[in-house]
């Protein structure tokens, strides 16, 4: 008489399927990691807008009419490229913004008040 035999799950069974659930766990870990790292690029449009309207607000004297303004815009500055240099991008990026609005405020200030006192540029 032919009798069907049934196989009972050996350790070999259970040390095969561990190893089929490690591998499927790292793979998925090593997908969600590389899906979850994001690079942030360098600045360079906010460090070149910075630079020119550090430049622009020194071309109506600035440092000179609006001191205060001038003033935030160079600490920024100076910060923004510390931070650009340490590869702080985030940080850097942030401080630039920062030092380019104030460096637009120094030279529409210094602008408004050469216009007032008749200093025509």
């Amino acid at each position: 008489m032919l009798t069907a035999k049934t196989e009972e799950p050996t350790l070999f069974h259970f040390n095969k399927l561990i190893r089929f659930y490690i591998l499927r766990l790292s793979l998925l870990l090593g997908a969600f990691l590389l899906v979850s790292c994001q690079t942030i690029s360098a600045p360079n449009d906010e460090y070149a807008l910075a630079r020119a309207a550090i430049e622009a607000a020194k071309s109506v004297q600035a440092p000179r009419h609006s001191p205060g303004y001038w003033n935030q815009a160079e600490v920024a500055y100076k910060k923004a490229k510390f931070y650009y240099e340490e590869h702080d991008w985030e940080e850097a990026r942030a401080e630039f913004i920062r030092a380019r609005t104030a460096a637009e405020k120094a030279e529409n200030s210094a602008r408004l008040i050469r216009r007032k006192i008749g200093d025509f540029l």
